[in-house]
């Protein structure tokens, strides 16, 4: 019998400078035919009634892929910190899920491998692990980690990684080569 997962808020990261595609704003960058936050809106889609967004530009093409925009204190591009402080601070429900939004292969197995992972650690942040590889815009961490994320901020944490390995983050294994996880971010990997 398989166990009911909580519901989650699911966040898109689309924030930052896209300084490998030359400042392109990356979540509209269009590969097979379709911007890269399409690809990650039809997946997540179905899994929330509350799909937050962050973004520092364009809001307006981005408002038709999520329920809620949030964007960064700061004008400056802080980093994807900033975007999950965000998040989590407009979460509607206990659960956040956190995905970048350059990563167009991310499918629902995925997804709810991930949410399976968080349900099983309670109340730790967990990320995707490949190896011995972490990545931490693959995450899954319950509201109540905003307190300690917020002042792991103001203390002058930028890394996400850091950060929630410093609360105790677990790992959702990933085999070393999963596609699902690839990040294209530059034109070359936009052509493949």
């Amino acid at each position: 019998m398989t166990t009911a997962l909580p519901p989650c808020s699911i966040l898109l990261l689309a924030g930052g400078r896209g300084q490998r595609l030359g400042g392109r704003d990356k979540g509209l960058v269009e590969w097979r035919g379709r911007p890269l936050i399409d690809h990650l809106y039809q997946v997540a889609r179905p899994l929330t009634d509350d799909l937050i967004l962050s973004c520092n530009r364009n809001a307006e093409r981005y408002a038709a892929f999520a329920d809620r925009l949030v964007a960064d204190d700061a004008a400056d591009f802080p980093g994807p910190l900033a975007g999950l402080l965000g998040g989590l601070t407009a979460a509607r429900h206990d659960w956040l899920l956190m995905l970048p939004c350059d990563a167009p292969r991310v499918d629902g197995a995925l997804l709810r491998q991930l949410r399976q992972c968080a349900l099983h650690y309670g109340d730790k942040p967990v990320m995707i692990r490949q190896g011995e590889q972490w990545q931490p815009l693959f995450a899954m961490m319950p509201g109540m980690l905003l307190a300690p994320l917020r002042q792991a901020w103001d203390d002058g944490e930028r890394s996400p990684l850091r950060a929630l390995l410093a609360l105790d983050a677990r790992p959702c294994p990933c085999d070393e080569t999963d596609p699902r996880l690839a990040n294209l971010n530059t034109p070359e990997l936009l052509r493949g």
